[in-house]
């Protein structure tokens, strides 16, 4: 890519067709290069089982690409359209209460349907064969946010073909998922089911092996059409959309199947925490498209699925879609370009919003497109972390999982506690699988890494044993991949090298008091560990007749371990402490100090985005130009309330 792409969904099916012509030409004026068609339109284009009009399609994808606007075209699985479910009910999902679901929304399909299946197969290699080598189609998108699951007969049938391969016998299988316990043994494959209503606690390792199926049967669906287009697209890079820290999907494991990371994000205008939460999202991404990825789906405007729908601000839009060009984006697409008239998303934002091109929402469209044409030498730029934060898919699970000591906490709260003071410091975070090489970081962090695999352990303790910094958070290394409790006291495995042996976990019923030379005197709340010193320090003590330390640093090496959760100033705190341990510092490009603002540098440019209603003054190492607007500065640059500016130096 050349410059960042811009644009949205467009769906001309919903539209008479002369309103092509109008769409086209505004979205030249707004500057639009990319947008998604088809991802909806399997009943348009397929409207009975021995009908296929693509006609209208092959005009669309022309006209667009005659003005110079390039498509990534999306097979429309994801909603299959209401004549398959009717001539053939096995393809409509199954709830837990063994209801089969109807039409009248999306995502019904059963993915293990043969039906489904087969029905995908044969759209995909149709619109392959029509539009492969098509030069106007630049990215190929299979689905829609994989992201549903199904309990029916055959996805059962399924889940036990998956259990065979992981686990080759019904021995191994009943010793891993501890089925002595409530006379849960099976004797014959048949036995096992998928986790459907049940009168109490499911057995955990069932519970989180169908997890780890769900997200794996939807990824065999994604695979499918991405192999039948593949010797039909010439080369063309083939993807699908993922949803941020999204629970029925272990992107981690999909991201080696695309060949651009994707991303929908929609975060909550009404949310005060929404910037740091947005930007953690898209370090998440980043990390897993290797330093790249595309923002797929945003939303200019007010999303309708909320209770309660706040609409986003001129400057929070601007802010947004340059926030996620900072932090690696090629590209940011929106949904959608023409606002619906009909359906359950008619009062969802759009690019063009039905009050027209006249409007202030679409004036600020055709701005932003405007300076995203100027954001030359950013497109392609890879960024990169400073830290390394641990994040696995089934850990985060497992935590959740119901039978925890308390449901609570929340790893994902957890992990953005710990994000938002390095986000403040303009420090970039790669968010890492346990089991990753962390050989090129010098500071680990592990907020909640309650799933603790032997291979991520080894590399934790050659991390330390190499010099390497490890601040480690409470309700960690605690159960094994099957969700049994590991041996002995916690952290298990590295009680010997913290110097603590923890017992005991603690969830309060009130908030009790912490003692710290170091970071002062506090409260926690929610949740402590009762740990025992057995030669490491003491960096804190809960003020409590039955609890020991409450943050403990071991004498032989960089190992912190939490035994609670530290209020936002005393964590940050500590993890000054980490950084400077390592002598970690922001890349703050062209300026001396963050100065208050949120600060992302890429391919040269300084990024700053002020998320407050203060102004701000930055201050410059040099001269410098913002690339937005053309403006030059010396020493100083103000940045007025929710402003952005993009600055790149100045050389004499």
């Amino acid at each position: 890519m050349t410059r960042i792409s811009y644009g949205g969904d467009y769906n001309p099916e919903q539209w008479p067709e002369q309103v092509r012509a109008d769409d086209v030409a505004a979205m030249v004026r707004a500057g639009v290069t990319l947008v998604t068609v088809g991802v909806f339109s399997w009943g348009t284009l397929q409207p009975d089982p021995d009908t296929w009009d693509s006609a209208w399609l092959h005009r669309v994808v022309d006209d667009l690409w005659a003005a110079g606007i390039a498509v990534d075209l999306a097979t429309p699985t994801a909603s299959p359209p209401p004549w398959l479910g009717t001539l053939h009910p096995e393809t409509l999902a199954v709830t837990e209460d063994g209801v089969r679901l109807g039409h009248g929304s999306r995502n019904h399909f059963c993915p293990s349907s043969p039906v489904y299946r087969a029905a995908c197969l044969d759209v995909a290699r149709r619109l392959g064969e029509e539009f492969g080598d098509h030069p106007g189609v630049t990215l190929w998108h299979v689905g829609n946010e994989y992201g549903q699951r199904c309990l029916c007969d055959l996805c059962a049938e399924g889940f036990r073909a998956w259990l065979r391969s992981r686990y080759g016998s019904l021995e191994v299988l009943n010793e891993a998922w501890g089925t002595a316990f409530w006379s849960q043994h099976y004797s014959s494959w048949a036995q096992v089911g998928v986790p459907r209503r049940v009168p109490y606690l499911l057995n955990p390792a069932q519970w989180l092996d169908h997890r780890r199926f769900v997200s794996d049967l939807l990824l065999d669906c994604y695979r499918d059409q991405r192999d039948v287009l593949r010797p039909l697209v010439g080369g063309r890079p083939i993807t699908t959309n993922f949803m941020g820290f999204f629970e029925l999907a272990d992107y981690r494991s999909w991201a080696a199947e695309v060949d651009v990371v994707t991303d929908d994000h929609y975060g909550d205008p009404a949310d005060q925490e929404q910037p740091s939460r947005t930007a953690l999202v898209h370090e998440l991404m980043r990390s897993l498209g290797n330093g790249r990825w595309l923002m797929m789906e945003q939303a200019m405007g007010a999303v309708n699925w909320r209770r309660h729908n706040v609409p986003k601000t001129s400057s929070q839009r601007r802010r947004d879609v340059l926030r996620a060009v900072a932090y690696g984006a090629d590209g940011v697409l929106s949904f959608q370009w023409r606002q619906s008239r009909s359906g359950s998303e008619r009062f969802h934002s759009a690019m063009l919003p039905n009050a027209g091109e006249d409007s202030r929402l679409h004036r600020d469209v055709v701005a932003l497109g405007a300076e995203l044409a100027r954001l030359d030498g950013v497109a392609g730029a890879p960024v990169g972390g400073r830290v390394a934060m641990l994040f696995d898919w089934d850990s985060w699970w497992a935590a959740r999982e119901p039978s925890v000591p308390s449901r609570d906490r929340d790893p994902l709260e957890t992990l953005h506690a710990w994000y938002r003071p390095l986000w403040e410091r303009g420090i970039r975070v790669d968010l890492v699988a346990s089991t990753s090489d962390l050989g090129g970081y010098d500071l680990v962090l592990a907020p909640s890494q309650h799933l603790l695999r032997p291979e991520a352990l080894a590399g934790l303790r050659t991390h330390l044993a190499r010099g390497g910094q490890l601040v480690m958070g409470p309700f960690s290394a605690v159960v094994d991949g099957n969700t049994a409790l590991l041996p002995g006291p916690f952290p298990a495995g590295l009680t010997d090298l913290l110097g603590a042996r923890g017992e005991q976990w603690w969830p309060l019923a009130a908030p009790i008091g912490v003692a710290s030379a170091d970071l002062g005197d506090f409260e926690v709340t929610g949740w402590a560990e009762q740990l025992t010193l057995t030669g490491g320090r003491p960096g804190a003590s809960f003020l409590h007749p039955d609890l020991g330390p409450a943050i403990v640093t071991s004498a032989t090496c960089g190992f912190t371990y939490l035994a609670c959760d530290l209020p936002p100033a005393r964590l940050a705190d500590l993890l000054d402490g980490a950084l400077a341990a390592v002598g970690i510092l922001p890349d703050l490009g062209v300026l001396a100090d963050v100065g208050g603002a949120e600060i992302a540098v890429r391919g040269g440019v300084t990024f700053a985005l002020n998320n407050t209603p203060a102004p701000l003054t930055l201050t410059l190492r040099g001269p410098a130009t913002d690339v937005l607007t053309g403006a030059g500065f010396d020493r100083v640059a103000p940045l007025p309330p929710g402003g952005v500016v993009a600055l790149r130096e100045v050389h004499p």
